[in-house]
């Protein structure tokens, strides 16, 4: 399988001495929705800087598509979008401008780039906007047309850092299933968050970064599988009475009100006789959730044995 990116033992020290990145080696395949994940300053942005030529690395190595960074910028930025944390387009130019322009950028012929920025315009629930100054977008609008701007010329390889920071939970959705959309299509996607609920939905392989080195590279499936219980809260619609914690094969149930309890429940373990146990009691369930998301349960316990409180 084809090396969307290759990064071998790549330093990074800034001028003021701040050692950012430690000898970090990472490979993400073609076609992968891959997550990049670290507490601030853990170095996900450095990374993103030396990848897309706009950070001068210390040492390693950095290839795109199996050319250098150093030698092949022109390639790279050609194969490269990146949707940065920061509105970083002029707030007085016109929506359809803005992406017109970086058509532009990258040499697309007029009608071309006429086309391609109504294309995702409309994937993004733009279209209606176009003629408008950008400034009278809101925050989630903003993101998505800085999502626009980065796909008009097409890239293999899209880098989306913080792409849903500030955007309410209708428009996030709605991002992720633009974005698992056109990943399913062949672009090669890699995602910062610190919505830890988005990498689990979207992303297949995870690495963890902190204080400049990687603490965990492996698939999102063995990661989840690594937790050794999951605790669920199950919402009653009648009320309960009785003990305020009981065991049911192995599986712990506590009572946190009339009309709630949690559930923990051991990896292997099925909650269906849970389930027979408490429509004993005469109890009918309305609802049923996680307690707390999954991957933020094992990203804090990596940073805790990294030494990061």
């Amino acid at each position: 399988m084809t090396i969307a990116i290759s990064i071998k033992d790549l330093d990074k020290t800034y001028a003021n001495g701040v050692e950012a990145l430690k000898g970090v080696s990472l490979e993400v395949q073609q076609g992968d929705f891959f997550a990049l994940l670290g507490p601030n300053g853990a170095g996900k942005s450095t990374i993103i800087g030396v990848i897309s030529t706009l950070i001068n690395k210390s040492g390693g190595s950095v290839e795109v598509f199996g050319r250098s960074v150093d030698t092949h910028i022109y390639e790279t930025k050609l194969d490269l979008g990146v949707v940065p944390q920061e509105i970083n387009f002029s707030q007085f130019e016109k929506v359809k401008d803005i992406v017109l322009t970086q058509a532009g950028y990258y040499g697309l012929p007029r009608k071309l780039a006429r086309e391609r920025c109504e294309k995702y315009l409309k994937k993004l629930g733009l279209w209606e906007k176009r003629s408008e100054r950008s400034r009278s977008l809101s925050g989630g609008m903003k993101r998505r047309l800085m999502i626009a701007r980065a796909l008009v010329h097409e890239p293999r390889l899209l880098i989306l850092d913080e792409p849903t920071a500030g955007v309410d939970i209708e428009l996030r959705r709605s991002m992720w299933n633009f974005l698992t959309e056109i990943n399913a299509d062949g672009t090669t996607i890699i995602l910062t968050t610190h919505y830890l609920e988005e990498a689990e939905q979207m992303c297949r392989n995870i690495a963890i970064i902190d204080e400049g080195e990687i603490i965990e590279n492996t698939s999102m499936k063995k990661l989840i599988g690594e937790l050794d219980s999951q605790v669920y809260i199950l919402d009653t619609a009648n009320e309960m009475n009785g003990k305020p914690e009981i065991t049911i094969d192995d599986v712990l149930i506590h009572r946190i009100d009339a009309h709630s309890l949690e559930v923990k429940v051991p990896n292997g373990q099925l909650i269906n006789e849970v389930f027979k146990e408490l429509d004993k009691q005469g109890l009918e369930i309305s609802s049923m959730r996680n307690k707390t998301n999954r991957l933020e349960q094992l990203f804090l316990s990596r940073l805790r044995n990294n030494g990061n409180d």
